[in-house]
């Protein structure tokens, strides 16, 4: 397993600014003798159910550059833990991860809930035994080609569909954006392999080196391939990053389709049980990454990480179990599109 420390300790925390305000003063920040015990002196453990380098460890990173500010002292200890699209990391999680606080996780709310669409899990219970608490941002499906593609436009790519199957690169099988290219065929006649590449930085290079006709991820992965790639369709109602998506136009605009938005949104989790039986701690992880994420410093973690801004938007726990009904109600309509049934 990988791992790193990313953050402060608690002594180094101390004798920082102890030194510096005197005992007294520490004790009066934002920052209280409970908030202490449970974060400084216990790094947080975060699991992370893809691969070390994509998309959500770069938001996770900046993330936890940021998040000691206000929960200070804290340390967090990544695990990744990529397989089975994500299922394992949730196994890991949930099976071997104690429920009080200490241990999150940070993963894709859409494909990961998609997973227990097309097979609920073996040894817990969802929706029931996680829930997701924060999301971090929101982020659009599309489709995209290699920069040197003879495909042009959304309309190219369906009229050869309709000759012949397109392979479509996809990080993995239940996800959004495979969802959205699968109803694009429903709709139109047209024909998609999806091929599973496990991860956006094997799903993008399948495509600029030709082993797909076409590829399908969040925009986020996409955007950072810079001029290698192209963007032909959005799975929004508009396109929100304009020229970085190359003005591709959304699908229902492009397609007079009726294809609802599709995106994913990286979320923090925890145990119920966890939330149950450590309110405290949970409304202190809450608190802190509220306000994490409306730092202008989190925001520059971001364009240092090369993802889009516009795709930042935070989401509480009620925010987090809308999108999860959402999903749920999304994957049953196009379950048979995801397992061939």
């Amino acid at each position: 397993m990988n791992r790193f420390i990313w953050g402060a300790n608690r002594r180094t925390f101390l004798k920082g600014s102890a030194a510096a305000l005197g005992a007294g003063a520490v004790s009066g920040l934002p920052f209280s003798g409970a908030f202490g015990a449970a974060f400084s002196d216990h790094p947080l453990a975060v699991v992370v159910p893809t691969a070390e380098g994509g998309g959500a460890d770069r938001n996770l990173r900046a993330v936890t550059t940021v998040w000691p500010k206000y929960l200070p002292g804290a340390a967090f200890e990544m695990g990744y833990f990529p397989g089975a699209s994500g299922r394992v990391g949730y196994e890991v999680y949930m099976g071997k991860n104690a429920p009080d606080c200490y241990s999150l996780l940070f993963g894709n709310m859409g494909p990961e809930v998609l997973n227990w669409v097309v097979q609920a899990p073996d040894s817990f219970k969802f929706p029931g035994d996680y829930q997701y608490f924060a999301h971090v941002d929101i982020d659009p499906s599309v489709v995209y080609v290699a920069a040197d593609s003879p495909f042009r436009n959304i309309d190219d790519i369906v009229a050869e569909a309709k000759k012949r199957t397109i392979s479509v690169a996809t990080s993995r099988i239940a996800h959004p954006a495979s969802l959205g290219i699968l109803a694009v065929g429903e709709a139109t006649g047209g024909k998609f392999n999806l091929i599973p590449m496990s991860g956006g930085k094997k799903t993008l290079a399948a495509v600029v080196t030709g082993e797909t006709d076409i590829g399908v991820l969040p925009s986020g992965s996409v955007v950072t391939a810079g001029d290698s790639v192209r963007t032909v369709l959005v799975f929004d109602k508009t396109n929100p990053l304009g020229e970085r998506l190359n003005n591709a136009p959304a699908v229902n605009d492009a397609l007079g389709t009726k294809i609802p938005p599709l995106f994913s949104a990286r979320a923090f989790a925890l145990h119920t049980a966890a939330m149950d039986k450590y309110p405290d701690r949970y409304q202190a992880l809450v608190s802190s990454l509220e306000k994490t994420v409306a730092d202008q410093a989190y925001r520059d973690e971001i364009v240092k990480a090369k993802a889009p801004l516009e795709n930042i938007r935070y989401g509480d726990g009620a925010a987090c179990q809308e999108y999860v009904d959402g999903i749920i109600e999304i994957g049953n309509r196009f379950k048979s599109l995801l397992t061939g049934n």
